[in-house]
């Protein structure tokens, strides 16, 4: 059997130059790195990839971290703390989410967990210092989370997990049929996921930079599923 072919979802940066909006796609390679040492091949998907001409390629979907969703998406104002991801990023996420096959395993990092939320009908917090009273999120430090130990996550790492955390916004309101599965002492949301059989993980903190044991386990988890929904496709005859 082949490798299980992953798409990652890219950022967009602006001009330094010139100031002209979203013209550099943008991939820390970090995330590359964790999916090919976990045994896996790679394709990037930038903004403005035709999604349903890639999806019958792939074997799993990465989403990736990145700046700020916007908030028309639930219906809010955007706060004056928000910096915008390049729209074409989520439309072409979103599409991959509504055209994907639904065995189909997901992992979103980051602004990748907050665009899962986002997708399935949640609401995020857009600036956590107006909720927590501290900016303590940002700037990556090393946090510890408590994990929900009979969710699939707790399958994977147990009753906690480390990361680095780099974000300012979080879920808010679950969407349907996803659960929290992991929170911070704050209280702050850090990991969801479905509450059917699918493997669909979206964790808040960074385990690409983390250099944990937990963190390992979530990409060998990932790639694992990947693994099994490439054989199903093969069995069934739908490659």
């Amino acid at each position: 059997m082949k490798k299980p072919i992953i798409g990652i979802t890219m950022g967009s940066v602006d001009s330094p130059k010139t100031g002209a909006k979203h013209v550099k796609h943008v991939l820390n390679r970090d995330y590359v790195d964790r999916i090919t040492e976990a045994g896996a091949a790679t394709v990037l998907l930038p903004p403005g990839t035709d999604a349903q001409a890639v999806l019958p390629l792939l074997d799993g979907i990465l989403i990736t971290g990145g700046n700020d969703l916007d908030s028309a998406a639930w219906g809010e104002p955007i706060h004056p703390e928000a910096d915008l991801e390049d729209p074409r990023r989520a439309a072409l996420e979103h599409e991959l989410l509504d055209h994907a096959d639904p065995r189909m395993p997901v992992f979103g990092i980051c602004y990748g967990c907050q665009l899962l939320n986002v997708h399935y009908g949640g609401s995020l917090t857009q600036h956590l210092p107006d909720v927590v009273g501290d900016d303590k999120h940002r700037g990556d430090p090393m946090q510890e989370y408590n994990v929900d130990p009979d969710s699939k996550l707790g399958m994977v790492v147990g009753n906690a997990a480390q990361g680095r955390s780099s974000h300012h916004q979080a879920v808010r309101d679950i969407a349907p049929g996803l659960r929290v599965v992991a929170r911070h002492a704050d209280g702050t949301v850090e990991a969801v996921e479905t509450d059917d059989r699918r493997w669909i993980l979206g964790v808040q903190w960074h385990p690409e930079r983390s250099e944990t044991e937990t963190s390992a386990k979530l990409f060998e988890s990932f790639i694992a599923a990947a693994k099994r929904y490439q054989e199903e496709k093969a069995a069934c005859g739908t490659w």
